[in-house]
């Protein structure tokens, strides 16, 4: 049996542009929870500690599949929209770092 698979992104997002950051992660993520296969989504902002990256993003998915229908279906949106995601990210000085993980299982 798959193991559910987990899409974290992490973001540094200047203050100047969190306002147009957070309205595109909201339409993007109001289509991806909608999805079927999405288990789990958490849009997370760093509040203490040292780290540099102030956001996060986790979407939970029921398998491989999945994902790569959600793929499609924000590359749909986002043309439809005419979006660019790396081009806002370049022009707002965002930088990621995006991958899908696993959990582990730590039994002994």
């Amino acid at each position: 049996m798959a193991s559910q698979i987990y899409r974290v992104d992490k973001f540094i997002v200047p203050a100047a542009a969190q306002q147009e950051f957070l309205a595109r992660v909201r339409s993007t993520h109001a289509l991806l929870r909608s999805l079927p296969g999405c288990t789990q989504e958490l849009v997370l902002e760093q509040t203490s500690g040292p780290g540099s990256y102030n956001y996060v993003t986790v979407l939970g998915w029921a398998d491989l599949a999945s994902i790569e229908a959600a793929k499609i279906a924000a590359r749909t949106l986002h043309a439809q929209t005419d979006f660019h995601p790396q081009e806002m990210f370049n022009r707002l000085g965002i930088q990621t770092d995006l991958g899908n993980y696993q959990a582990l299982e730590l039994s002994v």
